[in-house]
Order: C-alpha cells, then structure tokens, then sequence
C-alpha cells in the first residue's frame, strides 16, 4: 500500500487528479471490439487493415505487458474486456504517466481500434486519464481468490477476478426479470406487503425480532407473504404475487441462508393441480430464456443432465415414503411409533421434536436425496401443513405439494384452506404443539388473519418458490453462498 500511496502523491505533483468526478466514455469494451469487427466486415482483402474512428473506454487494468517504447494494458469493464496499445511516440510525455499505473487502477483511454499483429482488437492510445488510483492490490492473477470464506466476505474482489461470478451475479436478476414477465403474461398484479410484522405466521420457523420504540411494541421480521397477500385475495385482487426478502432465524449451510428471497403468488378459482401445471411451465421457461434450454447441463464431464420439459412426474408423498424406507405415517401417527421406526432404519431422531417435525426429517432423509430429475411431492398429512385444504376423499391429507429437482425443495404449494373454522381449529393446535414440545418454529396463530378470511376468500392456490434455489439450479451451482451476493457469515 505504501508504494501505492507514494504513486497517489506523484500523480498529484504531476497535477493530475487520481480522483476525478467524472469521465465520458463513448463506447464499452465490448461495443468497441463491435465496431471494429463492423469495419473488417466491410474492408475488402486487398485493402488495408481497418481502423475505426476515435472511441472513449473505461475500466479497471487487469495486466500490463511493456515492450520499450510500447506498453499493452488489458482493461475490463460491465462488458467484457479489450487492450490498449501505447506507444511513447503518440502520448509523449503523458507515456511516463504508465509507470505510476497498477494492476487493479482504473483508467480511461481514447483512440481508434485496430487489431494488432496478434489479432487482439486494441484502442490504440492517443490519451489516458487517471480515473481511481487503487491503493489496495488485488488477489493473485492466477490463483484469484480460492477461499470461499474470503470470496463471499469479499465479494466486490470475487466479482473483479472471478468471471464465473460476475455471471453469476447477472444471471439472478435475468431469472427475477423472466419470473415478473411470466407472471404479468398471466394476469398476475405485483404487491408488497410488510416485512415489519407483529405476528410471523405463515411458515413452520423461528423468526428474528425487533422492537418499535415509537409504538413501544415487539415486531418480527416476516417469515412468509403468505397471509397479507391472501388477505389481497379475500379483497378481491384475484392474482398477486409478490417477490421479496424473507428472513428466518435458522441454521446456515449450502442450501440456507437466514434471509433469502421468495415469489409467492395467489389465485383465486384454481387449486394445487392449476398450481403444479404453472410452477412446470415457470420454471422450464426461466431455464429457457436465461440458458436457452429446457436442458440444463451438469457442471462437470459425466454429470447428469436435468430436464425441466413439462410435464413433471407427480409422486404420492406417502407411496413415495413407503418406497424409500419403508414408514407408512398413516400407521406411524404418533410420536412413539415414528420415532421407533426412524431409529430402526438409523433415521436419527432428535429429541423432543413434534410429529411433524419428524416426519419431515423422513423425508429429508430418505426421499429428498433420491429426487434429482424435476418432481412434484403431493398429498400432505394435514399436521404438516395448516394452512392447506384437505383433500376430499383422503382422510388426515391435504392438497399440498413440494416441487424437487437435484435432491432439494425449489417450491412450496397449496390449495388454500379457506374454511375460517378449520383454519382456526388448525392454528390453535399448532399452538397446542409450540407449548407442548417448546417448538419456536411450528406456525402461528393470527387473528387478524382469520377475521379476514371469516369475511370469505374464494377458493385459491397458492405458491412459494425460492428465487436462490431456482437460481441455484439454473446456473448449477451448489452452494446458496455462490447466488446471494452477500450471504450471512460467522463472526
């Protein structure tokens, strides 16, 4: 840093700005090498090399090769990256100005392109300005940076230096944007609702908490949009959808992070199956328009490739478990029963988890994993799942499904319950649970909630899909650290 600084000071006496306010450029990096490629399209062969008219770039010097009298510098910018060519004879004085320049430095840079002896498209230099003088080095040209601890805590570096994640980066925002234009296509208005809220119902975990000095209350971070936005469908706004943070005080590995962000959507007059049917159709059509496939290929040679065509297999979630490990939770309906069959098969049981908590650690252990290709989980017992309809004809299931792809949850739905009875009934046993087994995550009771749908909400399917999941799976990666730009970490 002290080398660098002295360069700061040198640059000053020289006059020059290492900071300027401002800069003009004309063109990127990429619509420089553009318009050159234009001019060769145009040039015949027995005419000479092609030179543009003078262009502006700007960006960050990655490497710097000096040859004498000529100095090459790679430059990168938003849009890819492009060299410059120097020569003393051209700049003059200013050529002396180069040596206070270092790797990580940001400059500006006018001249033609022409492409060299060695074919690589070049602004041949005719000025430089000094636009941020970096007093810092970056991480090493080839080795970058490997720990993945200092890539997220340092993310601007991993962006600079890394070009997978500066992918990365681009592509989330691409799958949210393709997420908006399906959703509007389809008739879908965009909502938000709080995230300050003084009850965090609607999902199965323990919430952050926060306190309001002004109203001298405790309020919670959300957990779910589920209740506010089917409270919009009790108001008559008949398709919403809102795409948003939600935060939940849990545990942190590849697959979660404490705040994270969702899609929920609400419409009335459909079910579950309308539901599965548009998550298919989402879903293949976010792979589409942000790969260019409904095929997705695996990051390493002989890896599997995962095909999201539409339709997806619907697989009964309690076949499914009965196949896998042999536990019918239809037989296995109490604690002590599941809890003896989970140990005979080496599940590991935690004490003093609910019912449902249980059999979702069956699941987990021994379905999920074996769910690579794309697959709806339907049918839930109605203890795992309070806010959904039950299904008519099955006694103890609701119509809910989970939608899976490469062992793990990219979607969550229902057909909501709309029976203001049946909902209370269900609320005040989850409460009966969270005092029983001193659960903070089973869900809550709201009764603001409930005085809303007793006013009447039409029969509605709803759906959670996790943006980071989706995101993660699109790009094949298998960490929720490489998707979310600044991931929560340990101290």
């Amino acid at each position: 840093m002290h080398d660098r600084l002295a360069k700061v000071a040198a640059l000053r006496e020289r006059g020059v700005d290492p900071y300027p306010a401002r800069f003009r450029r004309t063109h990127t990096a990429s619509e420089a090498v553009g318009l050159l490629e234009e001019a060769e399209a145009s040039t015949g062969d027995d005419e000479e090399a092609p030179k543009t008219a003078d262009v502006t770039v700007a960006g960050r010097i990655m490497a710097r090769r000096g040859m004498g009298k000529a100095s090459f510098i790679d430059l990168k910018d938003g849009s890819g990256r492009i060299q410059l060519f120097a020569r003393q004879n051209v700049l003059g004085d200013v050529f002396d100005l180069l040596d206070l320049l270092d790797i990580g430095d940001i400059v500006g840079a006018t001249g033609p392109v022409v492409r060299t002896r060695r074919g690589e498209p070049s602004v041949e230099v005719t000025s430089v300005t000094v636009l941020t003088k970096a007093i810092r080095p970056l991480p090493d040209k080839w080795a970058g940076l490997q720990d993945v601890e200092a890539r997220t805590r340092q993310r601007y570096l991993d962006l600079i230096s890394n070009d997978r994640a500066m992918k990365l980066a681009k592509l989330r925002p691409a799958i949210v944007s393709t997420i908006r234009s399906f959703m509007r296509a389809r008739g879908f208005v965009e909502v938000e609702t709080p995230v300050l809220v003084p009850v965090a119902a609607g999902a199965a975990a323990r919430p952050f908490t926060t306190h309001h000095n002004s109203l001298n209350r405790d309020l919670y971070l959300r957990i779910a949009t589920e209740l506010p936005l089917k409270k919009l469908i009790v108001g008559g706004m008949e398709k919403v959808f809102e795409i948003g943070r939600l935060f939940r005080n849990e545990g942190i590995d590849h697959d979660h992070n404490p705040e994270f962000t969702t899609m929920e959507s609400y419409e009335a007059y459909a079910d579950y199956n309308d539901v599965m049917e548009m998550v298919e159709q989402l879903v293949s059509t976010v792979a589409q328009e942000t790969t260019g496939s409904m095929k997705l290929q695996p990051p390493e040679e002989g890896g599997e490739v995962i095909d999201l065509t539409p339709p997806w297999p619907r697989l009964d979630l309690r076949q499914e478990i009965i196949k896998r490990c042999g536990i019918d939770f239809v037989e296995c309906d109490d604690v002590e029963s599941l809890s003896q069959a989970m140990r005979e098969r080496n599940i590991h049981v935690e004490p003093g988890l609910s019912w449902p908590r249980l059999l979702d650690k069956v699941i987990s252990t021994a379905v999920e994993p074996e769910l690579i290709q794309p697959a709806f989980l339907v049918d839930y017992p109605v203890l795992m799942s309070p806010l959904a309809k039950r299904k008519q004809g099955s006694e103890g299931v609701v119509e809910r499904f989970e939608a899976f792809v490469l062992g793990s949850e990219m979607a969550n739905a229902f057909t909501e319950l709309n029976d203001p009875v049946d909902q209370r009934a269900r609320f005040e046993e989850q409460e009966q649970v969270r005092s029983e087994f001193a659960d903070d995550e089973t869900d809550r009771l709201d009764e603001d909630f409930l005085v809303a749908i007793e006013h009447g909400m039409p029969p509605t399917g709803g759906l959670g899909i996790g943006i980071d999941r989706l995101t993660m799976l699109i790009s094949r990666e298998e960490s929720i650290r490489e998707i979310i730009l600044f991931p929560q970490l340990r101290s």
